[in-house]
């Protein structure tokens, strides 16, 4: 305990390793009951302290723990701790290679394994992260448990880029991310990077609002278990069983989790029932490791992706239209159904103190299909023979069955000025989408009938090189540069199975930006350019009127400063893009509604957060985004009833649709007595528009909600650790809706706007029990 003196003085602390004498980047120190992390040099400085004797612990990962006794009775006090690195191959660079460090000129956010733990209480991974910068989440069911949505800087999930230990996860074709598809991965994961906007070099689909990149390939060194339960509103349940052996042997360890989540959801019928497994075998040396990790997940859910009409929102918000073709009451099986399975293999290797190499092998499998009642359906719109009437009721299933595999690599150079990366990788998809008619009212001979199957391949090339050079113990200067080869092939579409369509293309993704550090302030600019493909639905078109490639140019300029007890930033961003693909209503040459490119769009946005610890009992943190996304021009296409063709309308600098102009968050939280914390969760998202049109009749309103979770701890009383946690979201049962779709269409000479909304539950509640032995 410190001496209880009043004068205040400050220390500073750099972590270095024994042998070596670099840097030991990130290093947790712990001063008494103050926590921090040392930066990417090592560095980190204590101000405002009392003079005193402080027990002092410094580790990191690989490294030995450093306990000390030390006295500080000086006004400013440095200290360097040496690190002794233990004999396994314990880094991550699979991981490494594709995340920016302290120092890299971007803007990001780092969760721990205990930011994502008290946030973990049932819900989807997006809403873990809700209160990240510039984001905000939906759900399908209103609850947060099973369909689950994201928009980070206005792009949703399918610009988002989302990487497992660096391997990749968007869907290849639609390139959208489906965290149902492995319930409660969060549970596996240790720590997530969120870059915004183009961000560094990374594996798989190309990032315009930003990069997530999630690691769950942690080095347990003792034994654990632990047992996370949880209960809520809407008949939500949550169990989760994870264990560990610790290291056996000196060498060897095998983790594994079981995960099973219910759910009724707030949305009529739309419950989901969702069970998953982790599984985790590795073995480390000195020098090297060697890990195989297996995810398995199953989702069923009742479709909710229809959304509530617009005049039911204000009577019956929790109306679900699925499932209503059938004549009485609703489908019972109008459900969603899938399964998907992770298999990686990975190899790290250090070939002394400053190479070091990695690679991966995975396959990701994937099958399921959802199920749908309609009604009076056309024989002839199937290819079925015709028998009697030209109209059933009809059950049908749309399958989509694929494998998803490929390699992904790094080299890894660090000396105490350069930090230079080669990496890339190589993936390969091979899907079928097919649909079986699995019922028809009267007729029992036309019943599992295949409709239509169309195959289609993907291939993903790329290599990247990545150098980060200390010009200055203050400068440092950042170069990335990547090359991306992509082979689309899609053999028929639903609506026109004679369409083939083949392409490819060829990108230079160039990045470069500078770094000013000094005294904990520091200051960036950077410039990255990202290009993207369109996804499947795009191609849709004839040969002579395919969708063009996606280009941006981020811009990004960005301060901050950190010290022990505050830290706070401002980042502005310019995105100009170039053939952005959006939607605007026109019907193609070969009939179908797709996205078109616009030649000119851009988003322009300044970014603030920060904390403060004021005290051991009231700490805070805060981030708001301010925005403006707009399209210089494009034109819409409005359906004419009345003539059966389409009216044109020219619109100009229109917003950018699903793109809110601010967005904040804050977290508040007392701790009034030891081991017990209250905190308040705040998110306001400004009004935003369901179309490019900006029509106030198509948009959807502001939202401010409030959440109160309080977490209460235990110790050493029935295992190591019990934590209790209670949370209200919505305190004041604020109705809004993040998320919907609109559709505009002419009958006679009027013009009818159709809203449906995807409305988020009112004032419920959770309750957690996690015990770890």
């Amino acid at each position: 305990m410190a001496i209880g003196q009043t004068t205040k003085v400050s220390v500073s602390i750099k972590v270095i390793d024994a042998q070596t004498k670099l840097a030991v980047p990130n290093a947790t120190i712990v001063l008494n009951n103050q926590i921090a992390a040392a930066d990417e040099n090592g560095k980190i400085s204590f101000s405002k302290i009392q003079k005193g004797n402080y027990d002092l612990k410094v580790s990191s990962i690989g490294y030995s723990d450093y306990l000390e006794k030390i006295s500080i009775d000086q006004p400013n006090l440095s200290l360097t701790i040496s690190l002794k690195s233990i004999a396994l191959f314990l880094q991550p660079l699979e991981v490494k290679s594709l995340r920016a460090n302290n120092t890299a000129p971007f803007a990001k956010i780092n969760f721990n394994k205990e930011d994502i733990a008290k946030n973990n209480i049932g819900q989807d991974l997006p809403f873990i992260l809700n209160q990240t910068p510039s984001m905000y989440v939906s759900s399908d069911a209103g609850n947060g448990v099973g369909y689950t949505y994201m928009h980070i800087r206005g792009s949703d999930a399918t610009r988002i880029n989302v990487t497992l230990n660096g391997i990749p996860y968007n869907d290849a074709e639609e390139q959208g991310t489906y965290f149902v598809d492995i319930p409660d991965f969060a549970s596996s994961v240790n720590s997530v990077q969120i870059q915004r906007g183009v961000g560094t070099s990374s594996n798989g689909t190309g990032a315009f609002g930003a990069t997530i990149n999630l690691s769950t390939n942690e080095f347990n060194e003792k034994p654990y278990a632990e047992l996370n339960n949880s209960y809520g509103s809407f008949n939500t349940w949550k169990n989760t069983l994870k264990f560990g052996s610790g290291l056996i042997d000196g060498h060897f360890t095998i983790d594994a989790r079981l995960s099973n989540i219910t759910s009724d959801g707030y949305i009529d019928r739309a419950f989901s029932n969702l069970q998953s497994m982790a599984f985790s075998a590795a073995y480390i040396n000195k020098k090297s490791s060697l890990r195989f990790n297996i995810f398995k997940g199953k989702e069923k859910t009742y479709q909710a992706w229809y959304g509530v009409p617009q005049d039911s929102l204000a009577t019956h918000r929790t109306y679900n239209p699925a499932g209503t073709e059938k004549p009485g009451t609703p489908y019972s099986d109008e459900t969603d159904n899938y399964w998907q399975d992770h298999y990686q293999l990975f190899f790290n290797h250090s070939f002394n103190a400053y190479w070091s190499f990695n690679t991966a092998i995975f396959l990701t499998y994937g099958r399921g299909y959802y199920q749908e009642y309609k009604a009076a359906q056309a024989f002839t719109d199937y290819g079925m023979p015709f028998i009697g009437n030209d109209t059933t009721d009809l059950i049908r299933q749309r399958w989509l069955n694929n494998y998803f595999y490929g390699q992904i690599f790094s080299v890894q150079y660090k000396k105490k000025n350069d930090e230079v990366t080669i990496g890339g990788g190589w993936t390969r998809y091979a899907g079928t989408h097919f649909g079986n008619v699995i019922w028809t009212q009267q007729y029992a001979s036309v019943n599992y009938f295949q409709y239509y199957n169309y195959p289609a391949l993907k291939t993903d090339n790329n290599i990247y090189m990545k150098w980060q050079h200390s010009l200055t113990n203050h400068f440092q200067t950042y170069v990335d540069v990547q090359y991306r080869n992509v082979y689309h092939r899609m053999t028929g579409f639903e609506g026109n199975p004679t369409l083939d369509i083949e392409r490819t293309f060829n990108f230079v993704n160039p990045k470069a930006g500078i770094t000013y550090y000094k005294n904990g302030w520091q200051y960036y600019l950077s410039y990255a350019l990202g290009n993207k493909e369109p996804n499947r639905d795009d191609f849709q078109a004839s040969l002579a009127s395919q969708p063009k490639a996606e280009t941006l140019h981020d811009f990004e300029l960005g301060i901050e400063r950190k010290q022990n007890n505050f830290s706070y930033g401002a980042n502005v961003y310019y995105m100009l893009y170039k053939n952005q693909l959006v939607l605007t209503g026109q019907i193609n040459d070969v009939g179908s509604y797709t996205r078109t490119n616009v030649p000119n769009s851009y988003r322009l946005g300044i970014e603030f957060q920060g904390s403060y610890t004021f005290s051991k009992w009231l700490n805070a943190n805060a981030n708001l985004s301010f925005s403006r996304n707009k399209i210089k021009s494009f034109t819409e296409y409005i359906d004419n009833y009345d003539n059966g063709l389409q009216n044109a309308v020219p619109h100009t600098n229109t917003d950018i649709s699903f793109s809110p102009g601010v967005i904040g968050g804050a977290t508040v939280s007392i701790i009034p007595v030891k081991n017990f914390t209250i905190s308040s969760l705040s998110k306001y998202v400004s009004k935003q528009y369901m179309d490019n049109t900006q029509n106030e009749l198509r948009s959807l309103q502001s939202f401010f909600t409030e959440d109160i979770r309080l977490i209460y701890t235990i110790k050493n009383v029935l295992g190591k650790e019990i934590n209790l946690i209670g949370q209200v979201n919505n305190v004041f049962n604020k109705l809004y809706a993040p998320n919907g779709y609109t559709y505009a269409y002419i009958q006679n000479n009027v013009l009818y706007t159709d809203n449906s909304y995807f409305p988020m539950a009112g004032t419920n509640f959770i309750f957690v029990v996690n015990i770890k032995l």
